[in-house]
């Protein structure tokens, strides 16, 4: 009898040990994977592309824009104001604050539908909130369009000048300055003095550039749908602002020319339809609209 209490004793022990033995070892496995998935976003921060994704669509196409020595844009530009404005709605719909309202069964048009605040929760950055804030507290809801235009204060109803984000180029600039990309000086115009943003960190606006002319080159998918929703909003709002060509000057004239045809391609696509296909961000195609009717 006592034997085989000991015996029992030992089965126990020994099964006991097992246990232990197989969850230390499961335990050391799990601790295996989180070390490596760590250190795998690690070196995801180590990237170059890491500081590059914290700029939003505004502030990349405004840096796109800004002549790096002297620290202003061009004079002669004026697109970039309405296509900043457009590159905030977009940047809101890819953070999931905004969208197009639902179509019954006829189906509107991406114009004539109006924008819809989807959530109010802040972003994080002043000029996204002071949008998002206007958009969710104006009723009836307006159009994309209409919100490129009053954003902009091209409006002659003097009842929604208020509407209008002001200093938005300075404001962006000054975000860019807190980055780490942009510097601040003054510059004598003979007439007057005016802030310049020249820029510092040349090794972002080089990444910025690079992820422009490899999307078109070497990165091209010939499918608008299989490209980061990103980048391709990027391509489009850089050239509806009129500086994505900063862009391609660096590049060969045969590059050039490739690149330049890729993006005829994408500008000629009907957003209409392409708004349809599964995955496709509707509001964003609704402000390449607006530009592009």
């Amino acid at each position: 009898m006592a034997s085989l209490t000991q015996r029992t004793s030992g089965l126990v022990q020994r099964r006991t040990e097992a246990i232990r033995s197989a969850a230390a070892d499961k335990e050391r496995e799990s601790g295996g994977e989180e070390d490596e998935a760590r250190r795998g976003e690690e070196e995801d921060d180590d990237k170059g592309d890491s500081k590059e994704t914290r700029l939003t669509l505004m502030e990349e196409v405004l840096l796109l824009g800004l002549k790096d020595r002297e620290g202003y844009t061009s004079f002669w530009n004026d697109c970039i104001s309405s296509g900043l404005r457009g590159c905030m709605l977009v940047e809101l719909a890819l953070r999931g604050r905004l969208q197009l309202e639902v179509c019954g069964v006829r189906r509107k048009s991406l114009l004539s539908r109006k924008v819809i605040c989807k959530s109010d929760a802040p972003t994080g950055d002043v000029l996204l909130d002071e949008a998002l804030k206007h958009i969710k507290e104006t009723q009836p809801p307006e159009t994309v369009q209409s919100w490129i235009e009053l954003l902009s204060g091209e409006t002659w109803n003097p009842l929604k000048l208020h509407y209008q984000l002001r200093n938005v180029r300075e404001r962006l600039a000054k975000n860019l300055v807190e980055k780490g990309v942009l510097t601040t000086e003054k510059q004598n115009f003979l007439l007057f003095d005016m802030t310049t943003h020249p820029l510092t960190n040349s090794t972002i606006k080089q990444r910025l550039v690079k992820k422009v002319q490899e999307s078109v080159l070497e990165k091209w998918v010939n499918d608008p749908h299989r490209m980061d929703k990103r980048v391709l909003a990027l391509i489009l709002l850089a050239h509806s602002s009129d500086v994505l060509e900063n862009a391609f000057a660096p590049l060969q004239d045969d590059q050039y020319d490739l690149g330049m045809k890729r993006v005829h391609t994408l500008l000629e696509l009907e957003p209409e339809k392409e708004s349809t296909k599964p995955n496709a961000n509707e509001l964003m195609w609704a402000v390449v609209a607006a530009f592009t009717k």
